[in-house]
């Protein structure tokens, strides 16, 4: 097994951190507190994105990272029991596969599955009141939690929203894409306008591949993350006692 006792005896897990994104599939190893043990590894999701097509370049991707005690994976839809049953941005083969017993078996180690917002927002928030996650990347994904409890498969991306159009065709990737950096900015102030007088969260984080392109002044509830918080809150899975995979 790859954990070590720690100087007081107990067994200190390390954890193997999966994020599959649209455009990217993303790696690293934690201890047990959430500290990278390894540099972030990546390559780009394969076209069509298959289970099975993405799983083989999964598992390139994760051969030369050392040992580790368990799973965590962020995946882009949504997920229930450890079950994919939507893809978006990937591809619909993924509805109704069981991607955590998939990755135990091949691995031989406890998986766990989550939509990958949800695992982006245990990597940054307080677990105080009302907190919310919005990633931009291929589409938007979002996350809400309450007093640090995940309020599991929000899909918030796929509402309508403006002009005929939901909250992902308006400021996911290709919109982007289409309409340049600048329109785009615009767009997402006029999301974060709309969702924040409803959810009211104390406080909205925005994070994502393309949350580096943003230039528009923040509510000041609202701070931009780390795109690698991603795979940070793949400890969080692990936590005893919690219901988050349900």
């Amino acid at each position: 097994m790859a954990n070590r006792k720690g100087n007081t005896g107990v067994i200190v897990p390390r954890t193997l951190c999966i994020d599959i994104g649209g455009t990217g599939l993303k790696a690293l190893v934690l201890d047990a507190k959430g500290t990278p043990l390894t540099e972030r590894v990546r390559v780009e999701t394969p076209r069509p994105a298959t289970p099975q097509r993405l799983l083989r370049e999964l598992w390139k991707l994760i051969k030369p990272l050392p040992a580790f005690d368990r799973i965590s994976v962020g995946f882009p839809g949504v997920v229930v029991d450890g079950v994919t049953k939507t893809a978006p941005n990937l591809d619909k083969a993924w509805a109704d596969f069981p991607l955590a017993d998939v990755l135990a078996k091949k691995l031989r180690r406890p998986a766990r599955v989550l939509n990958d917002a949800g695992v982006q927002g245990f990597g940054v928030i307080e677990g105080r009141g009302v907190e919310m996650v919005l990633t931009l990347g291929t589409g938007l994904g979002c996350a809400l939690y309450v007093d640090g409890h995940y309020v599991p498969n929000l899909e918030l991306a796929h509402h309508p929203f403006r002009n005929g159009k939901t909250y992902e065709e308006y400021v996911g990737a290709a919109a982007l894409e289409h309409v340049g950096k600048k329109k785009w900015n615009r767009r997402v102030a006029r999301v974060i306008a709309q969702i924040d007088p409803v959810w009211n969260p104390r406080r909205l984080y925005l994070g994502g591949g393309n949350a580096k392109h943003l230039k528009i002044a923040l509510l000041p509830n609202a701070k931009v993350t780390s795109n690698v918080a991603g795979l940070l809150g793949g400890v969080a899975l692990w936590r005893e006692a919690s219901d988050v995979c349900a």
